[in-house]
């Protein structure tokens, strides 16, 4: 376990460290360039996954807004492959991450139906890639 100070940056977008952590206690918050996308202050919350996955650059940054304990686990894909268990959780993670989100873009797709706009290319995201 690691104790961070509030505004220490523990994952950088566009950056790939390698690295999974898992939030003990404090408040993270989750930032795409100036625009804050979510706070995490539930312990036991995963992040640092996607890239590890994907095998690719960190999609946003993660800041302490409070300080906080995390472990650490400097070789993520490491630690999935020895813990199954754990992988599952992130499994179903990203798994209701993208229930929600194809929720969202289901309603956004009715709710604009018609209209021409750039949201004409949710029926493509929601396809999947490789469909078209």
């Amino acid at each position: 376990m690691i104790a961070v100070a509030a505004g220490t940056v523990l994952l950088a977008e566009g950056t790939k460290s390698g690295r999974i952590y898992v939030l003990v206690e404090g408040t993270l918050e989750v930032a795409r360039g100036d625009t804050p996308i979510a706070v995490i202050s539930e312990p036991g919350s995963i992040f640092g996954e996607m890239s590890i996955l994907l095998d690719s650059s960190h999609t946003a940054t993660v800041r302490a807004v409070s300080p906080a304990i995390v472990h650490e686990y400097a070789e993520g894909a490491e630690f999935l492959r020895s813990d199954p268990d754990t992988a599952l959780v992130v499994a179903r993670l990203l798994a209701q991450r993208l229930q929600a989100a194809t929720t969202y873009l289901v309603d956004l797709k009715r709710q604009y139906a018609g209209h021409g706009t750039h949201l004409a290319m949710v029926g493509e995201v929601l396809a999947g890639p490789g469909s078209g």
